[in-house]
């Protein structure tokens, strides 16, 4: 089992940034590919960015390239994801899963098995 808390979210102006972590507790953080995904009100849940569990691929949304970095620290079992060039379209609440152990990356929100609460980012124009 994985348990996932999110922190960092927050109000920030259009072109500021924000870091979120994800914190996890459970064994299998370690072997596990970790994923962020967004929803904004109305809207369905959509993919932003996910790391292998040895950190050696990253993958990104479309909307998010070149902005947002997603990085580990199996260490402290936290992942991250850095927001640069916020955009009031990034307005959503943020939500860090879990896949199962050893499996690969995924866009899919079916393929997570783990969610936690989600954090709330907001960016005003």
């Amino acid at each position: 089992q994985v348990q996932l808390v999110e922190s960092g979210g927050g109000l920030v102006q259009a072109g500021g940034s924000l870091r979120l972590s994800c914190a996890a507790s459970g064994r299998t953080f370690k072997t596990s590919t970790m994923g962020w995904f967004r929803q904004a009100p109305g809207k369905d849940r959509e993919f932003v960015a996910a790391i292998t569990w040895s950190g050696g691929s990253v993958y990104y949304g479309d909307s998010v390239k070149g902005r947002f970095t997603i990085s580990r620290d199996n260490a402290k079992n936290t992942v991250y994801l850095q927001m640069n060039s916020l955009k009031p379209e990034d307005t959503a609440g943020y939500y860090c899963a879990a896949r199962r152990a050893y499996s690969g990356s995924s866009y899919y929100i079916k393929d997570y098995d783990y969610w936690g609460q989600g954090t709330q980012v907001t960016v005003s124009s």
